[in-house]
């Protein structure tokens, strides 16, 4: 390119940046509501549990206390835990005995989900909680191990200022039209499938 043709490219470049800046500018005038947050992050790839524990961190910089409850799941000696645990501005709890083609047994998961839910429950109705991460939640929708109007209505009445962030795949309609942030993860490809087992400080 010619000295013209750069000088050219880089007016019209400023030209947008300019027009740019003007939408965002009005857009964040317009965002003045201050309230707690409820956050889906589901779909079928990898990083949603991942996601909701970077939130989890930037949370804990600005010393906010942080509620964990892992549905589902029964490990104990992932590396997220291990390292969060010994914050003391966090109440980490793991209230799952596995996957449901692990347990093969549905009595068994909606009694340990309910017991689950109980533990979730006072969070939600504690606004010294600052953060809930509710993971795997969506998974006893779906499974219908727990009532969906009543996991609704205690997220719909929870502390003004308390966020909110449920993980998992399926996520109910009636989940997503509550929330105020959906984020949905697609599965593009995934090391496991070439054979790669998972990997401490990746996947656990």
């Amino acid at each position: 390119m010619t000295p013209e043709q750069i000088a050219e490219k880089n007016a019209r470049h400023a030209a947008r940046m300019v027009r740019k800046k003007a939408v965002i500018d009005a857009s964040i005038a317009r965002a003045t509501e201050d309230r707690g947050l409820l956050i889906v992050i589901t779909g079928n790839g990898k990083g949603k549990s991942t996601s909701a524990f970077g939130t989890m961190a930037r949370a804990l910089g600005y010393g906010m206390k942080v509620g964990v409850c892992q549905f589902i799941k029964s490990r104990t000696d992932t590396g997220e835990e291990a390292f969060f645990g010994k914050n003391p501005n966090v109440e980490w709890h793991v209230l799952g005995d596995g996957f449901t083609w692990e347990t093969q047994n549905r009595e068994q998961d909606i009694a340990t989900a309910e017991r689950g839910w109980a533990v979730a429950t006072r969070m939600l109705n504690d606004p010294g909680y600052q953060l809930v991460v509710l993971d795997e939640l969506t998974y006893l929708l779906k499974y219908d191990y727990l009532d969906s109007d009543m996991v609704l209505d205690t997220l719909a009445n929870r502390p003004d200022m308390q966020h909110v962030i449920v993980t998992g795949r399926g996520a109910p309609d009636a989940l997503n039209e509550l929330a105020d942030t959906v984020s949905i993860i697609a599965d593009e490809k995934h090391a496991y499938r070439a054979g790669v087992k998972a990997q401490r400080g990746i996947d656990l």
